[in-house]
């Protein structure tokens, strides 16, 4: 069962650990990675700070929503707040904005909802690997104030669970083709040992 304890216990083992590692890339430019999900106000903003923290200037994280909310949901930042995030500029905002030529070419498209996965989505700059990881929308949940911020601790604990899955695949394994199937690979394995 995932306990505020566990989840930060686990945050800060990550942080450590990602501090010590070396850059997984050999030029300077970041890897661009657009997280998606319909509303882009939880499970995506998540991503996005996740991989901002823990990327180490090797990736640059956005999120985006197909129908965003137009505002960030009260609890995602209330989390990110008490595990040390800024997030003073976060935003629910479109994927209009990663589309088109003038855009930021993306790396890296992975869509954390079902909806989201199941859309018609823009055409992005880049011509990037695309991954979708199921993750509950703890916006959804339900029960006592304690029910619904334990959904999105586990929201943040399975992101921050495949996030560190994606920095761990080799340098050399990051081919379209091999890569996508890693991807897959990895929350396969993320969703049996949760």
């Amino acid at each position: 069962m995932v306990t505020p304890n566990s989840v930060v216990a686990l945050h800060l083992q990550s942080i450590r650990v990602r501090q010590t590692e070396e850059p997984l890339m050999n030029d300077n430019k970041p890897s661009n990675v657009l997280f998606l999900c319909t509303g882009n106000s939880a499970r995506s903003i998540l991503a996005e700070c996740i991989i901002n923290r823990l990327g180490q200037g090797r990736f640059r994280a956005h999120s985006a929503g197909s129908q965003p909310k137009g505002e960030v949901h009260p609890d995602t930042i209330k989390l990110l707040e008490r595990l040390g995030y800024p997030t003073e500029k976060l935003r629910s905002k479109s994927w209009d904005e990663f589309a088109g030529t003038d855009a930021t070419p993306l790396d890296y498209v992975v869509t954390v909802c079902n909806n989201a996965a199941n859309e018609a989505c823009p055409v992005w700059p880049g011509q990037p690997i695309a991954a979708h990881w199921d993750v509950p929308d703890p916006a959804a949940a339900t029960g006592t104030e304690g029910e619904r911020r334990l959904a999105f601790l586990e929201a943040y604990r399975i992101l921050l669970d495949r996030i560190s899955n994606f920095f761990d695949v080799p340098i050399d394994a990051r081919d379209r083709s091999s890569l996508a199937k890693l991807l897959d690979e990895f929350v396969k394995t993320s969703s049996e040992s949760a």
